[in-house]
């Protein structure tokens, strides 16, 4: 195998600014169903469990996307690949839109979640591209972008679904699709592939990464039990509003907003992780999960403790994330695809999982047995940080090709 060297494109600001939009308007595909979960029970005539399993199953789409789709971007061009990416997306969104039954839109959310893995090409492309000085900045303001794009995602389901049912969502995100897939066209540079090899040797080199490179296990597993928090909650919060407040999808939705204020601190964090210790930042930002959910417990009947809660919870996941990110783009930039796949595949499982025990604790055990999930969760995310310190302060770079 050889590795060819490219001179890359240099990172202007407007490309920076479209990575931004078309990674946050990509990455709302997986969470419109969440505040319309409730919506979509009702239409089908199913419990609350059977609809959040298509929370769950979109998640599970994105992993395996991830798992087998985004290594490809290590071999071939990366615009080339989006803008194939994009075509499938969009018919998997129409056909979301136009389930007959549950379980051709829990197969249509599967697909919706696999090809919506284009905002993996492009944190790691803005990584690429970017000034080493930089690169936590700039992959600050791309997930930034990928944040905000997960927590309005919410707010825009849950007012449309109110007023104009929930397939209309997926029709439009569809639309969507097909402007982006316009600007990634004419407007992205192509990133020329490094690696020179087969699919089948790709995919051996993730074992690779994952045998030899500490700090990328210990990221994705500390990211993967923040996902599953994070998942657990929102998989739920729109049955709380439901049941505890008589509230629909758009209040749900209107929580997406309120995170949203949180995730815009979280840009700060990139360029934290620039000068920062990075295991120092993330115990502060994984501190707050476990704040959040003490918080939730007490606030099954008061808004203004959510409020706070999902304030502080977006904070520390996101944050977290960035601080995880900026970590493993540091190891090796040959493989970077493969590298965020690992960490991505990880992740999303976890989200997944947290999802679907989530949706399944709350038929028995309802809100505060939801909370005890979250605060389990982040007491073991902390310590596998306290413990994991002397495994990732030491850790040769390698390159895998």
């Amino acid at each position: 195998m050889e590795l060819t060297i490219i001179e890359k494109p240099h990172l202007k600001s407007s490309t920076l600014w479209i990575m931004t939009v078309t990674t946050g308007l990509v990455v709302a595909n997986l969470y419109y169903n969440q505040p319309l979960l409730g919506d979509i029970a009702s239409t089908y005539h199913i419990n609350n469990g059977k609809a959040g399993q298509v929370s769950m199953i979109t998640q599970i789409g994105y992993a395996v996307g991830m798992l087998l789709i985004a290594p490809l971007a290590d071999m071939f061009k990366r615009k080339r690949l989006m803008i194939i990416d994009f075509a499938f997306v969009i018919i998997a969104l129409i056909a979301a839109g136009s389930a007959a039954n549950i379980n051709i839109l829990l197969l249509s959310s599967f697909f919706v979640g696999v090809f919506s893995l284009i905002p993996q090409l492009l944190v790691p492309m803005a990584a690429h591209l970017a000034n080493p000085a930089e690169r936590g900045k700039k992959i600050g303001i791309v997930m930034s972008g990928l944040l905000i794009g997960i927590l309005l995602s919410r707010t825009f389901s849950g007012f449309i679904g109110i007023h104009y049912g929930w397939r209309a969502v997926f029709y439009i995100a569809a639309a969507l699709m097909v402007v982006m897939w316009i600007l990634v066209f004419f407007f992205l540079p192509e990133v020329e592939p490094e690696y020179k090899g087969t699919y089948k040797d790709l995919m051996k080199s993730l074992i690779s990464l994952v045998r030899e490179e500490p700090k990328l296990r210990i990221a994705a597993i500390r990211g993967a039990l923040c996902f599953a928090c994070f998942s657990a909650f929102w998989t739920t919060l729109t049955f709380l509003l439901k049941q505890n407040f008589n509230q629909g999808s758009d209040v749900a939705g209107l929580f997406g907003l309120v995170g949203a204020f949180g995730a815009i601190a979280v840009g700060l964090m990139g360029r934290l992780s620039d000068k920062m210790d990075p295991y120092k930042l993330s115990f502060f930002t994984l501190s707050l999960i476990l704040i959040s959910f003490i918080i939730f417990i007490f606030s099954g009947h008061n808004i203004a403790g959510l409020v706070i809660g999902v304030i502080l919870l977006d904070m520390g996941v996101q944050a977290t994330h960035i601080s995880n990110q900026a970590i493993i783009f540091s190891l090796s930039a040959e493989a970077r695809n493969r590298i965020n796949t690992i960490y991505m595949v990880t992740y999303f499982i976890g989200g997944a999982l947290g999802a679907f025990f989530a949706s399944q604790i709350w038929n028995t055990y309802q809100w505060n047995g939801v909370c005890l999930l979250g605060i389990v969760l982040s007491i073991i995310t902390l310590l596998i940080h306290f413990f994991s310190r002397k495994k990732v302060a030491h850790n040769p770079t390698t390159v895998y090709s």
